[in-house]
C-alpha cells in the first residue's frame, strides 16, 4: 500500500520542476555535444516560453500549460535523440524523479 504523500510536497515538487527544466535547458545551450541545429530548437522553445501569449492562453486550466508542457517535451526529445540521453542525464539539475519524467517525456 502506498502512503500518499502531503499535497504540499508535491505541489514543491512540481513548482521546482520549472526551474530544474531551465537548468537542463541553459546546460544544454552550452553544451558542445548538442548539434547546433538541437541549439536552435532549444533556443526557439525557449522563446517560445518566454513570450507573455501562447497558442492556448494560460488562464484556460490545463489546456493552457498543456502546450507549454508539449513545447519542453518535444525539444527534450529532439535533443535526447541528437546529443544521446546520457547528456541530458548528465546535465540534469534536479531530483532523480525529476529525470524520469524528462527521460519518459523525451521518448
Amino acid at each position: 500500500m502506498r502512503v500518499h504523500e502531503p499535497k504540499r510536497s508535491r505541489l514543491r515538487k512540481v513548482a521546482a520542476f520549472v526551474p530544474d527544466c531551465a537548468i537542463l535547458f541553459k546546460r544544454l545551450l552550452g553544451d558542445r555535444r548538442v548539434p547546433r541545429w538541437a541549439k536552435v530548437v532549444l533556443a526557439v522553445a525557449v522563446g517560445y516560453l518566454a513570450i507573455p501569449f501562447d497558442l492556448v492562453p494560460d488562464f484556460i486550466p490545463v489546456l493552457g500549460q498543456l502546450d507549454d508542457a508539449l513545447v519542453v517535451a518535444g525539444a527534450v526529445a529532439l535533443v535526447a535523440r541528437a546529443a544521446g540521453r546520457d547528456v541530458v542525464e548528465e546535465l540534469w539539475p534536479g531530483s532523480e524523479r525529476g529525470l524520469r519524467v524528462v527521460l519518459a517525456l523525451a521518448r
